[in-house]
């Protein structure tokens, strides 16, 4: 999960964003750390670099827990 925290965290910093609450896997990229499309596309690309896995290959992610699950595989 650590590894997941980070590219989030990156997301946020090359977007100029924060989140200041604790990431959980009960996080929602949307509404909690308020993620928008461009944001979802770059974290997908960041997970796909990482792990190989496309994590909206098959559905929606909405939760830190959901990315977890797609790259556990």
């Amino acid at each position: 999960m650590d590894k997941i925290i980070s590219i989030i965290n990156r997301v946020l910093e090359n977007n100029n964003k924060s989140y200041s609450g604790t990431i959980t896997e009960t996080t929602s990229l949307r509404n909690d750390i308020g993620f928008d499309s461009l944001d979802l596309a770059e974290l997908t690309v960041n997970i796909e670099e990482e792990y190989g896995v496309d994590i909206f290959e098959n559905g929606f992610v909405e939760t830190v827990g959901d990315i977890m699950k797609k790259t556990s595989k």
